[in-house]
């Protein structure tokens, strides 16, 4: 493949990805019109927002596990068939539950997208993996901005008018992907076998993997019907023996240093995914949306300015170096934001910015430069174990820990008030039963005790910017382990492939 035709296949997978993200960025300024038309609690739009991206592992591991096998391009076609009919599944939505189903097939298409275009990426720049990665994935917050910009730009119009806007880059990444043709795979291309390939992952890691998926079709399954939902032991035991099965067919546990990447995946992927999809609704407290939206595009447009110059940063920190420094910027970033207001905020965000815009771009281009033997595997397992995590704990408990702190206020300073918006319990991961507040009943009260609920629910929204900054302070223990690993080893050297099975 020539260098013309190379950065066209590289420009295709970058508006492929854009493509992915905008409806993200869109979705997620428009979150309270869905609130509003759909009577959704905090938890129920976490749950929303959650299976707009969980459900991404899905695709994304069944593709990596085939894809060398089917192609690229018959990845690419399925991603552009789930994407044209989610757009349309979603405006035709007549309820929670038909809204619920659209934003899970988008998810499944934009896992597809993401199987092919990393390997893909990997594969045509082998020699600087992680510069081209991180710059391949400037197009995530470049759509982020896109699609929040189109929500701003069409202000009072209906959210049904803005989400037909998300067809445009779909159109425009089908057109770019189709003529293309596509490279084999390093690993194949190296004659490292399946087997090895699957042992990079391991008995531990299909455990991970498997039981986080388990979940994830619990949840679907449970959204059907709530006796249908698979309890925890039994996700274990799923998981378990699919493990051995792993264990006994690879020889392997799995490469220590991917178990312990895949174990910081949960909590990056809410620490990034999770916070951006809340953004715009957490800022609420002290910006109307247009302006929480403006902050949003601004965050975003800092991140895909930054990847697209990752090179030389990449080169003088190493991606270890890097992911150390990110994280301690994304704690202080929390924190920061969690205690502004007014304007202070964005300088928070800016903070913000700069620590989580490395984080998942960099921690790719860490496991196809340590793991090229996992191929498409490895490198896209770790993007599944990040959206289940946080699709299936992560949103939701944000969304959970929001209406469990507004519920104890509002019970406790008006109770009155609270007999009447409160919904019934409904029993969410590690927080046991939460009550949310019903939209359709606080409609129905006086403009002073709508004014009341306001005000009862902000101060709990900030508040989660507190409990997030967990997350990466478990990142950063993760990533001093690795960096102190590779200084008593002389630095962070990338692994490098041969023809013989890749010895």
């Amino acid at each position: 493949m020539d260098e013309k035709e190379t950065k066209k296949l590289f420009w295709a997978c970058f508006v492929a990805l854009v493509a992915t993200s905008f409806v993200f960025g869109l979705r997620a300024n428009i979150i309270g019109d869905w609130q509003t038309d759909f009577g959704l609690s905090e938890a129920d739009k976490g749950t929303i927002l959650g299976v707009g991206l969980w459900p991404f592992a899905i695709s994304i591991i069944v593709f990596s596990l085939i894809i060398d096998y089917i192609g690229y391009k018959t990845a690419a076609y399925f991603a552009m068939g789930c994407h044209i009919a989610s757009l349309l599944l979603t405006l035709f939505a007549n309820g929670p539950t038909a809204l619920y189903w659209s934003v899970f097939l988008i998810a499944i298409a934009n896992g597809t997208v993401e199987a092919f275009i990393n390997p893909v990426v990997a594969t045509i720049y082998k020699k600087e993996k992680s510069k081209w990665l991180n710059i391949l994935h400037a197009g995530w917050p470049a759509g982020l901005a896109l699609g929040a910009l189109t929500a701003i730009l069409l202000g009072d119009a209906s959210w049904k008018i803005k989400y037909v806007m998300c067809f445009v880059p779909v159109v425009i990444y089908a057109a770019m992907i189709i003529p293309r043709k596509f490279p084999v795979n390093e690993r194949v291309e190296a004659n490292v076998s399946y087997r090895e390939m699957l042992g990079q992952v391991g008995g531990i890691g299909f455990f991970l993997l498997t039981w986080l998926l388990v979940l994830g079709v619990s949840q679907i399954l449970a959204s059907l019907n709530p006796d249908l939902a698979v309890k925890g032991i039994v996700a274990v035991i799923i998981a378990a023996v699919v493990a051995i099965g792993a264990g006994i067919y690879t020889k392997s546990f799995g490469h220590w240093m991917f178990l312990l990447v895949l174990l910081t995946m949960g909590p990056l992927a809410t620490t990034e995914l999770g916070t951006d999809s809340w953004m715009p609704d957490l800022l609420g407290a002290d910006f109307t949306p247009a302006q929480a939206g403006w902050i949003f595009i601004y965050v975003s447009t800092i991140m895909t300015i930054l990847r697209f110059y990752a090179g030389p940063i990449v080169h003088k920190f190493s991606p270890i170096g890097l992911l150390v420094i990110s994280a301690i910027i994304a704690i202080i970033g929390l924190l920061f934001l969690s205690k502004s207001a007014g304007f202070v905020i964005l300088i928070a965000a800016t903070v913000y910015a700069l620590g989580k815009t490395f984080l998942w771009s960099t921690t790719l281009g860490l496991v196809s430069e340590q793991f090229p033997k996992g191929g498409a595997l490895t490198l896209n397992g770790v993007s599944a174990v990040g959206v289940l995590g946080m699709g299936i704990l992560g949103a939701p408990i944000m969304g959970g820990l929001q209406d469990k702190g507004i519920d104890r206020d509002l019970k406790a300073e008006h109770p009155a008030i609270h007999e009447q918006v409160a919904t019934a319990p409904r029993a969410l991961p590690f927080l046991g039963e939460v009550r949310g507040v019903d939209e359709d009943k606080v409609k129905k009260l006086s403009e002073e005790d709508q004014e009341i609920v306001r005000q009862v629910r902000y101060p709990n929204k900030k508040a989660a910017f507190v409990q997030v900054s967990v997350l990466p302070t478990f990142m950063l223990i993760c990533y001093l382990v690795l960096f102190f690993y590779f200084k008593a080893k002389g630095g962070y050297k990338p692994e490098e492939l041969s023809g013989d099975g890749g010895h």
